[in-house]
């Protein structure tokens, strides 16, 4: 199996099969494809399973594309402006991801949902308590927001990241939350009570646009609903972008 990424920060991942080989992806997320390649929509495992991993940002389904004959290529798109990261695990290897960063990965790895066991992490993380994890091995390709920075972490070593920004991680590094010090940090800075704390040793992955800053901000320039806004739903874009070139100038 080969495989290139296109673009900056509106990526495309072309995936070439060789023949017998099979990928799998959450629903909605094929661009395009050869005419000869198989696809087969399942819920990977059996409905609880399925279930199961809904909760942590997955579809109910998967979606299966095999080369049965010969070979072919398969394209997936991320939904929002991103960076696609592409990593080979090892047997036994595991990523931990935040909730919908799982894009594609082929027939040997493991999707399956992780607990977060902090109480603290659980609910001031942003992300609740249940999160993706993808075991090898095989290739797997995940979706995070906006551009991406890797960080190695020592052992031991703490960095402290808005919870927003934290993408993937290693299992061996910890995630903790702590409250932000300073009366007037938590007052006027802007950054809610608290921070992630991860600690090493191990890799992470963190991301520059959390969807949550895209939506707040679209929503900022979004008008008030009107009599005209239900009458032509269409204006409501216009107006929105409108306001975000206009604010610019301003």
């Amino acid at each position: 199996m080969d495989h290139k990424i296109h673009g900056t920060t509106l990526q495309t991942l072309e995936i070439y099969l060789d023949t017998g080989e099979t990928v799998f992806s959450q629903t909605h997320q094929m661009a395009w494809m050869s005419e000869d390649l198989n696809m087969d929509t399942n819920t990977g495992g059996g409905l609880l399973k399925g279930l199961m991993r809904s909760f942590s940002g997955a579809s109910l389904f998967l979606t299966q594309f095999t080369a049965h004959y010969a070979p072919g290529l398969v394209a997936f798109c991320p939904r929002f402006p991103g960076t696609i990261i592409a990593r080979q695990l090892k047997a036994g290897e595991s990523l931990i991801c935040r909730k919908e960063t799982f894009l594609v990965a082929e027939s040997t790895v493991h999707l399956d949902i992780f607990f977060r066991q902090q109480l603290g992490g659980g609910i001031f993380g942003g992300e609740g308590f249940i999160l993706q994890k993808v075991t090898g091995p095989g290739w797997v390709f995940l979706d995070l927001s906006g551009e991406v920075v890797e960080k190695d972490l020592r052992p031991g070593e703490v960095l402290q990241v808005h919870v927003g920004h934290v993408g993937v991680q290693d299992p061996s590094v910890q995630f903790g939350i702590r409250m932000l010090k300073g009366f007037k940090n938590i007052i006027f800075g802007g950054d809610g009570l608290f921070v992630a704390t991860l600690t090493g040793p191990g890799r992470i992955y963190l991301q520059s646009m959390p969807i949550i800053n895209l939506a707040e901000e679209i929503f900022r320039y979004a008008p008030q609903e009107s009599a005209h806004a239900k009458e032509n739903p269409g204006g409501i874009v216009g107006d929105i972008i409108g306001g975000i070139l206009g604010g610019g100038n301003e």
